[in-house]
């Protein structure tokens, strides 16, 4: 099959076309025949050594696939062969044929193309776990969404929103800020010209926002903690910004504050599958409904990955990247 790997660690000028063996499935798993892949920060992390990969998972780039069941053992699903899917990996994305485990597996909304579907499974899964079940996300409660424009940002700006929340969001330009504010935003701030703790305590009447979906850290986090409300929970699923911050503990203390954070790729099977199970139960429904879609910046060819992640590290972009493997 075809594919792109990784020849050495450095720039994007290292992802390279290829050819690989099929993957050989381990139990739990099925083979998709590939029709697009999403790129996410994560790859570009692996690309530059700086996100290990896994125990038994493939060496190849690509965390979410979208495409045909060629091969493997259904029973016990809904599933069967030639059935379209988009799927969360831990691995091998950017290929021809892509191993997944069956219960990370979820099908193709109604309406929606392969580039679409492509675009679902990592930043949905994230938001989900991130937002709603460590963030505990309640009704009547309130978003701030760092990065508002980035994939996860456009995902959880939009779930939020579709599910009754007020969402605020920040982005680094005007023009990044408005397209926040078309998928569902009350207001995004442009970080580089606006200090968003002030905005946000203006906003919410003095009060904050319930949680923060931090994708930066560094010194971010202090900054959140001066806009959370009592009770308020900050959840860091990238560290953009920096590893290390310094906070006023007193206020956590004093407000019951809590600062939280998780990474999914390392998480078992069976934890991805409970996420698959409430996102088919709660969030796909409203994909098929077009109530909600994921925002596509620019789909490349497969053999055009390095482009693909120089356009990710550039920032230009507002929502998903996404390689085209079927036509190319």
């Amino acid at each position: 099959m075809r594919a792109i790997e990784i020849t050495q660690y450095g720039g994007p000028e290292v992802l390279q076309p290829c050819e690989r063996p099929l993957p050989q499935l381990k139990d739990g798993e099925i083979l998709i025949k590939v029709h697009a892949a999403g790129i996410n920060r994560p790859d570009v992390f692996q690309r530059m050594g700086q996100y290990p990969v896994p125990p038994g998972a493939s060496d190849l780039p690509g965390l979410e696939v979208a495409g045909e069941i060629v091969d493997g053992d259904l029973s016990g699903s809904d599933f069967k062969k030639g059935d379209l899917v988009c799927a969360l990996v831990q691995g091998g994305g950017y290929a021809e044929y892509c191993a997944a485990p069956l219960a990370q597996c979820l099908p193709v909304p109604q309406g929606m193309s392969m580039v679409e579907a492509a675009a679902l499974p990592e930043t949905f899964f994230t938001v989900w776990s991130n937002v709603f079940q460590r963030g505990g996300l309640k009704e009547g409660e309130t978003l701030l969404v760092q990065g508002g424009s980035s994939g996860i940002g456009t995902t959880a700006i939009q779930v939020a929103k579709a599910l009754g929340h007020r969402v605020f969001a920040t982005a680094g330009s005007d023009d990044k800020c408005r397209a926040c504010e078309r998928l569902g935003a009350e207001r995004a701030i442009n970080y580089k010209t606006e200090d968003f703790t002030a905005v946000i305590k203006e906003l919410t009447d003095g009060k904050g926002v319930d949680v923060v979906l931090d994708m930066v850290g560094g010194d971010y986090v202090a900054r959140e903690i001066n806009c959370l409300a009592d009770d308020g929970r900050i959840v860091i699923i990238a560290l953009l910004g920096g590893a290390k911050a310094n906070i006023d503990l007193g206020q956590v203390l004093r407000r019951r504050l809590t600062v939280t954070g998780s990474t999914l790729r390392p998480r078992p099977v069976a934890f991805k599958a409970q996420i698959a199970r409430e996102l088919r139960e709660t969030v796909w429904p409203l994909l098929a409904a077009g109530t909600i879609k994921p925002v596509i910046h620019q789909v490349f060819p497969l053999e055009q990955a390095s482009e693909a992640h120089a356009m990710m590290e550039s920032s230009a972009h507002v929502g998903k990247i996404v390689l085209d493997v079927a036509s190319s």
